[in-house]
């Protein structure tokens, strides 16, 4: 499992992209989407909806489970993945690539999260 270095990640197992403009991209890592199995159905926050870090704003269901989606970071929904509620196995197939889930206007800052070799250390437990 490679976690891009790029990203910051969440002890929730989301992952968080740096800022364009003040908006990150967020999503599931390889190491939840295999834990959770082939995922059938997502719920994603609501574009103009406000997340708060840590705070549950979605659901993710496979065939195995249904599992809470959290935020790793404050702020506004900018917009959200049709093309992962029209195929869900995307998160499976591409989760840092064409399964990111939605796009937040930061807002306050993000210090609890993890770098790709911290992430690494904390999913292998």
């Amino acid at each position: 499992m490679s976690n891009p270095q790029q990203l910051r990640y969440s002890k929730e197992h989301e992952w968080l992209s740096v800022a364009e403009d003040g908006v990150s991209t967020v999503g599931i890592t390889e190491f939840a989407a295999s834990a959770l199995g082939d995922v059938v159905y997502a719920q994603l926050p609501e574009v103009g909806s406000t997340v708060t870090a840590g705070e549950s704003c979605g659901e993710l269901e496979s065939t195995k489970s249904v599992s809470d989606l959290y935020s790793p970071v404050s702020g506004e929904v900018t917009e959200f993945n049709q093309n992962v509620v029209d195929d869900p196995s995307l998160v499976n197939t591409a989760p840092f690539e064409g399964g990111w889930l939605f796009k937040v206007r930061v807002s306050g800052e993000q210090d609890d999260l993890l770098s790709a070799d911290e992430y690494t250390a904390f999913a292998a437990g």
